[in-house]
């Protein structure tokens, strides 16, 4: 089974935005940067708050809830290096962003 998935028009986001989307009911915050399109778990794995709703500063993702810090790019905890946000491939297709669902795997563990 292919574990790609359709997730938004690209143009509908702009660098230095981010949003949730769902893909195959999992709920992910697709973050676009000047570099393209980056996807991490949508979940905070300090109380659960939406990374969607959150801060973005550069490559820096906030938690809304209580700031903690993740670099999008890969999913890595900056606030703790231990609690790290699963992070997911895009690519950009026709001018839709794709996420790989199935590939999802946390910062500094072996894929």
């Amino acid at each position: 089974m292919d574990s790609w998935c359709d997730v938004a028009d690209a143009p509908s986001l702009s660098p230095g935005h981010c949003r949730t989307v769902e893909a195959r009911g999992r709920r992910i915050t697709l973050v676009c940067l000047e570099d393209g399109f980056h996807a991490v778990e949508d979940t905070c794995p300090h109380r659960g708050a939406s990374m969607g709703s959150g801060f973005l500063d550069g490559c820096t993702l906030h938690c809304p809830l209580h700031g903690w810090a993740f670099d999008v790019r890969t999913g890595a905890g900056l606030t703790r290096p231990d609690k790290p946000l699963r992070s997911f491939p895009t690519r950009v297709l026709d001018g839709r962003v794709w996420i790989e669902v199935g590939t999802g795997t946390p910062e500094g563990a072996a894929p």
